[in-house]
């Protein structure tokens, strides 16, 4: 299996390289969202909640503008039907996306991150860094797993542009308060106060269970 993930993965990745579709487009949208968010809030800064809440926003949207070509290559070239012929266990194929979709989101965030501490964060974020790579680490798993669940199921549809939205952000809704509420801390003005250990507990009940979930009926939604 860790051989046909790793080909997958390289793929994806390879692909990705050569059509700059996902990334690119996820990084151009949390830039703008920024902007926007800049001159909408009438503030040179933020912090805190407020801070965590437009951080978090944002990286969810862009995630959800990314998962809406995880399967779009499957799709339109008939990878699904090769994929589903080869004497291989399926399961692979949502490992290797969700691994695609984890770097694509860690790709986002290395500039995403500095560039919303420039734009507008008001406290230095040197002090909140291990915290917030913790959470973000957390949160994208539960990202990446419901995403490539949803893409794989809005893939299959005439409206998957529509769909794949309209069902991965209410899933996505408790990775959202959860990362909200346990950055907002590190991003008060006084400084980076400790992690809220109970927001990190939720988020990674919710990524266990998710990561068991699809990898329960991936399989069979495959099938379908």
């Amino acid at each position: 299996m860790r051989a046909v993930v790793g080909a997958l993965v390289r793929k994806d990745l390879r692909l990705e390289l050569r059509s700059k579709e996902s990334v690119p487009a996820m990084l151009l949208f949390s830039l703008s969202t920024f902007v926007l968010f800049r001159y909408a809030l009438d503030r040179q800064s933020v912090d805190g909640d407020l801070a965590s809440g437009v951080l978090w926003v944002t990286l969810l949207f862009a995630a959800v503008l990314g998962l809406n070509r995880l399967f779009a290559t499957e799709r339109e070239e008939g990878g699904f039907d090769g994929f589903l012929l080869a004497p291989v266990d399926r399961t692979a194929l949502f490992v290797a996306k969700a691994t695609v979709m984890l770097a694509f989101l860690a790709a986002v965030e290395l500039f995403v991150v500095p560039a919303f501490a420039v734009l507008l964060l008001g406290p230095s974020p040197g002090p909140a860094l291990p915290g917030l790579i913790a959470v973000l680490a957390l949160a994208d798993v539960g990202i990446a797993a419901v995403g490539t669940l949803v893409g794989a199921l809005a893939v299959q549809t005439r409206a998957r542009d529509l769909i794949a939205p309209l069902i991965a952000l209410p899933l996505l809704l408790p990775v959202v308060i959860a990362a909200s509420q346990a950055t907002a801390p590190l991003l008060a003005e006084a400084g980076a106060d400790p992690l809220p250990g109970k927001w990190l507990l939720v988020l990674g009940l919710y990524d266990m269970v998710f990561v068991l979930l699809a990898l329960a009926v991936f399989d069979f939604l495959l099938e379908d």
